[in-house]
């Protein structure tokens, strides 16, 4: 199997929201997992103007607060730690929660509440402390 083939079935664990593949292909087998349960991906920026993009883990609902009337979990200009809860992202009645991987400050949220995102889309711009 080549590095092509690979990346082509990278792409379909993410797209199909598998957590694990195998394919057996001509007395060859490969099996790819990725860590199980939800986890907002990261993109690295070139510059410290662009910062960090947190993504969405699922496909689903964003949600800014824990529930209706309580107050955000974070806003525009809020420093954030590490495991620190930036928002929920519902799907399928089980509420995910989306936290930081590094500190930084909340720059830009990038989605409006009750707005449905996809898996991957940009929630929040991070600038790393």
């Amino acid at each position: 199997m080549d590095l092509e083939a690979i990346k082509k079935l990278c792409a379909l664990m993410r797209e199909e929201d598998l957590v694990e593949l195998t394919v057996e292909e001509e007395g060859r087998r490969i099996t790819l997992r990725r860590a199980a349960g939800p986890r907002a991906p990261l993109e690295a920026p070139l510059t410290k103007k662009e910062g960090i993009i947190v993504r969405s883990p699922v496909v689903g609902t964003f949600w800014i607060r824990p529930a209706p009337g309580e107050p955000p979990f974070v806003k525009v200009g809020d420093f954030v730690q590490p495991g620190q809860v930036l928002c929920i992202v519902e799907a399928m009645k089980v509420m995910n929660e989306v936290r930081a991987e590094v500190a930084g400050v909340v720059e830009e949220i990038l989605v409006e509440e009750g707005e449905a995102v996809e898996y991957g889309q940009p929630l929040f711009r991070l600038r790393p402390a």
